[in-house]
């Protein structure tokens, strides 16, 4: 059977329908599944042992420039790749209007995505040949694997979430292995930013646990936060610009990571690192860090000033002793 699965962003939302692709690579055999997802994030699917093929796709990029000449090549190279292979199923597990008639519509299968009430965009279910109920009360992990197993047939297993990529990132053997900590302090929303001066203080009180701390950053104005969190520590190092795959190998090899609502949380919870994730305005029930190892710390008001530094570094300390 061939399976084209549609998840094209974000990177948490990526993340978190890697469990419902372990359960159907467990529950079915002989199942190809390629997957289509954006640019940006087209590293993470590959590192699923049940991906045979990832399919790029640029909208977010291309709707800039949507009639360009070079646009229109990509779009039409991409058109012929997704319509090389005729599917079995084809399950978008997106929603959205986007996903639904610019992708879904144009590959060759039963399509098959959430009904009316179940989509993030209701509109978009009129493209499916198949739709199905999925509660909309529960962790977007529990309700992607729900989607799948309703798409595919087979009874939903009762095992907790199993995202299927750590194997990707061995554990290292050298005397830095579990001896930093790696703080994500950027995102893209200025509500989830916790404010520098807990950043500090939560830096300057790690002086004593005989750990450094990693510092990552991905856009220049992140790399002007992290100097800025980092002046004056000579524990706390700045890492280059890496790669998902660069930086999944540091994640990995952390004692533990403090992080804001970003993508890369996610990331830590899909590789089972002790990961402590600091929310504001997000209702982190639903879309929240899910896995293992997992504390997060919701602040009351929405504000993210109101995680004190102290509510931090005492989940912190209780981590990393």
């Amino acid at each position: 059977m061939r399976v084209l699965i549609i998840k094209t962003s974000s990177m948490g939302d990526v993340i978190h329908s890697l469990p419902a692709l372990t359960d159907a690579m467990l529950m079915l055999t002989n199942t190809r599944f390629d997957w289509v997802v954006e640019e940006d994030f087209s590293e993470i699917p590959s590192w699923h042992p049940a991906v045979y093929k990832v399919i790029p796709v640029a909208i977010r990029r291309w709707r800039k420039n949507w009639f360009s000449y070079q646009v229109r090549k990509e779009r039409e190279r991409f058109r012929n790749e997704l319509q090389l292979n005729k599917y079995d199923v084809i399950i978008d597990a997106q929603g959205l209007i986007k996903s639904a008639w610019l992708i879904t519509r144009l590959a060759q299968g039963i399509r098959h995505g959430g009904d009316f009430l179940s989509v993030k965009e209701s509109l978009s279910s009129l493209i499916y040949d198949k739709r199905h109920l999925i509660k909309k009360k529960q962790h977007a992990v529990q309700r992607i694997r729900v989607l799948f197993s309703k798409s595919l047939n087979y009874l939903l297993p009762t095992t907790y979430a199993d995202y299927s990529i750590s194997h990707c990132f061995s554990k290292s053997h050298n005397k830095d292995t579990n001896q930093y900590l790696v703080f994500l302090h950027s995102t893209t929303r200025t509500s989830k930013h916790w404010p520098e001066h807990n950043w500090r203080e939560l830096i300057t009180s790690i002086h004593n646990n005989g750990l450094h701390i990693k510092l990552p950053w991905g856009a220049d104005h992140e790399r002007q936060r992290a100097k800025r969190l980092a002046q004056g520590f000579n524990y706390v190092e700045i890492l280059p610009k890496l790669s998902l795959e660069k930086l999944a190998s540091i994640l990995v090899n952390a004692r533990a990571i403090v992080s804001v609502d970003t993508g890369l949380s996610h990331l830590a919870s899909a590789l089972n690192r002790p990961n402590i994730t600091l929310y504001g305005p997000t209702n982190h029930k639903l879309i929240g860090i899910n896995g293992y190892n997992q504390i997060a710390l919701c602040s009351s008001d929405k504000k993210m000033g109101t995680l004190t530094t102290n509510i931090v570094k005492n989940a912190l300390e209780k981590v990393i002793t």
